[in-house]
């Protein structure tokens, strides 16, 4: 086959090639959300904890988290495809090994192997979109339709983890990914085309490995603390290593010529604050979806699927206002809907700050819509924010940060919340748990705050003066010779 003919066959199937990338997406995604509703079911089910229901959902934030730059990096460097149809399989086994577990311990590390597959998904398949869609038009819309199926991925979690927990049990909620995965993985194999990098990005180990190292200390140190006790040698030294890790890694990437995460870029304010905004809101967002699904079914009773539909308003108002925004921000900027986002992140978990076990439910469904709203507005400031006056060069670079924040601020969100609802519970579940998830509510509220604060400082003309001198200091390292 010569080279106009395999450049044609790409450009007949490209739209092919979209719906694979978004269902590798959607499986990535839906595994974030639907957990949550399992949790209950596990906690019966494997007798775990509470921290052990954390490190459940944390140990596939973390991983992801600390190897979403490692995926895309590598991707360029060795093959797109390859890297691509490798985390697919990896996603596929993880999940297996996830349904199969007998233990907690044995799930939470099937989860974090089935991060690694996750984390060789995401970025590499937008890679793929972008280099299979050439008419800068049809690539705005597969990019837009990319984003839509991560607002479904949402949507679909609860209630779909809903109904197989119900239904089948909570270990088809793993199952379930194994033949879409290998579908995805078959069309792969056919219809996805090959490329690579012209300048692929060095790997960088010792970075990559001061990333896991700080990440995964912090993240022991807030879930572990309250069993272990905040001032035992043990909880003060993994605390110390993670101050240690990321001071060490600013050191050492600073002197990198192609580091894992440029730390030159938090010279610009815009993306500083957009950077602290992807923290605070996906630390809302997974404290909130944690705490929410044990209030409803072990404080007020409800069946798996039940919580499930009860959050569909927040998943719905989720998937109309991100799209929209994204129209708003190109119109306006970011500053209004990134402010308008804060309050609405804040004024949802603010009503549910004092629920019973009997709260209303036209109160609930409120908090839920006009949580969700605010998430919707959220993600396009965030992300237009943090590429904002970035070099063309660095500007995936600079997104590929802001992805990795997200989960970051999901998983230090989860952490924190079990550890301070926790111990006002201990390890009693039941209808006086609502009582306990008081305190869980008005820690999402200052995460909401901080957020504000983030977004109204680092959005202001002045800001962005800070990022066009930054984009001028790297400018020509990276301009053609």
């Amino acid at each position: 086959m010569t080279f106009v003919d395999a450049r044609e066959e790409v450009d007949e199937h490209r739209w092919l090639v979209l719906a694979i990338c978004c269902l590798s997406l959607l499986i990535v995604g839906i595994d974030t959300t639907i957990v949550n509703v399992a949790l209950p079911a596990i906690h019966r089910s494997l007798h775990t904890a509470l921290s052990g229901l954390q490190w459940i959902v944390d140990a596939y934030t973390l991983v992801l988290a600390s190897f979403l730059m490692l995926g895309g990096s590598t991707a360029d460097r060795l093959g797109r495809k390859r890297v691509f149809q490798t985390g697919l399989l990896t996603f596929v086994v993880g999940s297996a090994l996830c349904a199969a577990a007998p233990s907690a311990g044995v799930l939470i590390a099937a989860r974090a192997f089935q991060a690694l597959g996750g984390a060789m998904l995401n970025p590499v398949a937008l890679s793929i979109v972008r280099n299979v869609f050439h008419d800068p038009r049809e690539r705005a819309r597969a990019i837009g339709l990319w984003s839509a199926a991560f607002g479904l991925s949402l949507g679909l979690g609860p209630v779909l983890g809903g109904v197989l927990v119900t239904t089948v049990g909570w270990r088809y909620i793993f199952l379930v990914n194994v033949p879409v995965g290998l579908l995805a993985c078959a069309l792969t194999a056919r219809y996805v085309p090959e490329s690579r990098a012209a300048h692929a990005r060095r790997l960088d180990p010792v970075g990559q490995l001061l990333v896991v190292l700080g990440l995964a200390s912090l993240t022991y140190g807030i879930i572990e603390g309250k069993a272990d006790g905040w001032t035992s040698p043990t909880i003060l030294g993994v605390l110390t290593v993670a101050v240690l890790s990321f001071a060490t890694l600013t050191r050492y990437e600073l002197r990198r010529p192609q580091p894992l995460i440029d730390v030159r870029f938090f010279r610009s304010r815009p993306f500083s604050g957009a950077a602290v905004c992807a923290v605070c809101a996906f630390g809302a967002y997974g404290a909130f979806l944690f705490l929410n699904t044990l209030y409803l079914q072990d404080a007020r009773g409800l069946s798996a699927l039940d919580a499930g539909l009860y959050t569909l308003p927040l998943a719905l108002a989720n998937i109309i206002f991100a799209p929209l925004t994204g129209r708003l921000v190109a119109r306006i900027g970011t500053r209004r809907p990134l402010l308008l986002a804060s309050l609405g992140i804040g004024i949802g978990p603010l009503l549910l700050t004092g629920i019973t076990p009997h709260t209303s439910l036209w109160l609930l469904l409120g908090a839920y819509v006009i949580f969700g709203a605010g998430l919707g507005l959220v993600n396009p400031p965030i992300t237009n924010t943090a590429i904002s006056g970035m070099p063309p060069a660095q500007a995936g670079v600079a997104g590929a940060i802001a992805s990795s924040s997200r989960q970051v601020g999901s998983t230090i969100g989860i952490a924190l919340v079990g550890a301070i609802v926790g111990a006002r519970a201990g390890e009693s579940f039941g209808p006086a748990f609502a009582q306990a998830t008081h305190a869980g509510w008005w820690m999402i509220v200052g995460f909401a705050a901080i957020l504000l604060s983030a977004g109204a400082l680092t959005t202001t003309q002045r800001a962005f003066a800070s990022a066009r001198d930054t984009a001028a200091r790297l400018q020509p390292e990276h301009a053609p010779s």
